[in-house]
């Protein structure tokens, strides 16, 4: 075979085909000439990854009766003379007998292991936070709880008070602690958001309170610490603030009489 001559391949039943224009045709686009198809991607499913596990600290643990509960945000000064708690200080104010410390509240802990008993308990904490909550309410409901707060402290700085009974301003202490930006003296793991330090610090004693009045009060802190939905906790601050005022207020009326 020439190898100039044409090759043309046939099927065993096809019959010759008649002689083709020679003239050029136009070539269609590529894309013309594929059907169109939507690309379909495989179905990703996502796996949500457990989340980490909280930070924990092994620490000398000092308890309290339920009628002694200290809430985030709350201080409080205690004489402890006991050996056992005396071994928890390693630098102390020395008095005649024992130790005077003003403690504060942090946050809430759940105790993981309990490591020692003698000669004071020590055991593992890990930090309890409160729920996610995710909308634009909590931040009305928080600056509300402020302004009461502060309006609370300024009523009873106008209230007389016996000489024998100090004035308390544990309100504007603990508002002051929660609105702190800085940490540094402790495992920032362990800090509460600004949030769910506020909604604490609504539940602490004013002058003048009764037995009655002090046992509410406990109560209040009890379910604050058991909670933990927030809002719940600061629409419950709220109402705790607003007795106060109304309380406070009627003895500034019965004052100015």
């Amino acid at each position: 075979m020439a190898a100039s001559a044409p090759l043309r391949l046939l099927s065993p039943s096809s019959s010759p085909r008649p002689a083709q224009d020679p003239s050029p045709r136009p070539v269609p686009p590529l894309h013309a000439s594929l059907p169109r198809r939507r690309r379909q991607l495989p179905a990703v499913r996502c796996a949500s990854l457990p989340p980490p596990p909280p930070p924990s600290l092994d620490l000398p643990l000092l308890p309290f009766q339920p009628a002694e509960v200290l809430i985030p945000s709350e201080s409080k000064t205690l004489h402890l003379y006991e050996a056992r708690y005396i071994a928890l200080l390693e630098e102390v104010q020395k008095l005649e007998i024992g130790a005077l410390i003003s403690i504060r509240g942090v946050c809430r802990v759940n105790i993981s292991n309990l490591l020692d008993m003698e000669p004071y308990f020590r055991g593992t904490v890990s930090p309890l936070m409160d729920d996610p909550y995710e909308g634009i309410e909590i931040g009305t409901k928080i600056s509300k709880l402020r302004e009461s707060m502060c309006n609370l402290h300024s009523l009873q700085m106008k209230l007389k008070v016996p000489e024998d009974e100090p004035l308390q301003t544990n309100i504007r202490a603990s508002l002051l602690w929660s609105e702190k930006e800085f940490f540094e003296e402790y495992n920032e793991s362990f800090i509460p958001g600004l949030p769910e330090r506020l909604s604490f610090a609504a539940y602490q004693t004013v002058s003048g309170m009764s037995d009655a009045e002090l046992l509410t009060l406990q109560k209040y802190k009890i379910q604050a610490m058991d909670s933990t939905n927030i809002l719940d906790r600061v629409n419950n601050g709220i109402e705790y603030v607003e007795h106060n005022i109304g309380m406070i207020a009627a003895r500034l009326a019965i004052q100015n009489i």
